[in-house]
């Protein structure tokens, strides 16, 4: 576990502080949870316990968030966000102009495996019939998860997928889906499904097609993953940089270059708080999963998929556009 810095400046910093805890998503989705999670634990293990107030900005797939956080917000320790995972390889895909290797990048709550579901009714409940029947599927925009992973399995594998995008989180596409706008949604995390709609799964409300995640989810045997359905080389190169972004799951981040002193502060916070008893507690409550990833492991991560031949990224960024 890192160290917390404990230098009076530190603590001075913060003592009397307000922390603003970005939300790259509107409110009542799984980002917007956990980030609400981590904002009422966070606080406590900063030195100086400022407080923590979480704010939702929802836009573009939560790019809106991470080009904040990146470019405008303050580069002193003040502002933390978390936003899609995908956001740290969209600038390889063109999504982005950042460069998400200079985050001050704190952790990520646990690691995840996105699923393509739709409602119950729709007149597709398999991947194999996705194969063959169009169905409509909701999206945020370029860069968010449900766009991506509907673009793969359309552009890659040849699902019969049509996108309707601009919604603002996942939230408000579940409720298009049980409204009929929509027959289902890609790049759902199955701690979402779990921890927000739980009666989607126990009143058997949606199908679950197909499974993306570095491992395969012991509860969903049955479901194909998309690594099992990558049959070519060059399928299996565009997955395995996609699928970086399913390791780093719930990330949080500061703004680049703040003080190394307050960067320590941080990074230690984060890891103190997921394994607080207090909030792994409330995480139980609320059957969000707990499995966390240390900031040395994203920046790893980020640099493994930066050093990805650019013929490869090439290829992902085409199998992932419109």
């Amino acid at each position: 576990m890192a160290q917390p810095a404990r230098s009076g400046s530190v603590e001075d910093f913060y003592r009397g502080k307000t922390v603003s805890l970005l939300i790259g998503y509107s409110v009542g989705g799984g980002y917007d949870a956990y980030g609400r999670l981590v904002a009422r634990h966070l606080g406590k293990h900063i030195p100086g316990n400022p407080s923590v107030v979480p704010q939702n900005m929802s836009g573009a797939g939560s790019l809106k968030a991470a080009n904040y956080l990146y470019s405008v917000a303050p580069k002193d320790g003040s502002v933390i966000g978390t936003f899609s995972r995908s956001q740290g390889i969209a600038p390889l895909l063109d999504k982005a102009e950042f460069d998400s290797t200079k985050f001050t990048w704190l952790g990520s709550v646990t690691d995840e495996v996105s699923l393509c579901v739709t409602r119950h009714d729709a007149p597709v409940k398999s991947f194999r019939e996705l194969l063959v029947t169009p169905a409509t599927f909701g999206g945020e925009g370029a860069g968010s998860d449900p766009n991506i992973f509907a673009l793969l399995y359309r552009n890659v594998f040849g699902a019969k997928i049509k996108i309707v995008t601009g919604y603002p989180g996942t939230n408000e596409i579940q409720l298009a889906a049980e409204r009929g706008e929509v027959d289902g949604l890609c790049g759902l995390s199955s701690s979402t499904l779990k921890g927000r709609y739980p009666h989607w799964l126990n009143d058997k409300k949606a199908n679950i097609l197909v499974q993306a995640g570095i491992k395969k989810q012991p509860e969903l045997p049955d479901v194909p993953s998309a690594s099992e359905l990558a049959r070519e080389p060059n399928q299996l190169q565009i997955l395995k940089l996609l699928l970086i972004g399913q390791a780093m799951a719930r990330p949080f981040a500061a703004s680049p270059g703040i003080p190394a002193e307050r960067r320590a502060a941080l990074i230690a916070a984060f890891e103190r708080t997921t394994a607080d008893r207090e909030f792994l507690a409330e995480a139980e409550r609320l059957n969000f999963e707990v499995n966390p990833v240390t900031a040395e492991k994203l920046d790893a991560l980020l640099a493994e998929a930066y050093a990805t031949p650019k013929d490869v990224i090439a290829k992902a960024a085409k199998a992932v556009s419109d």
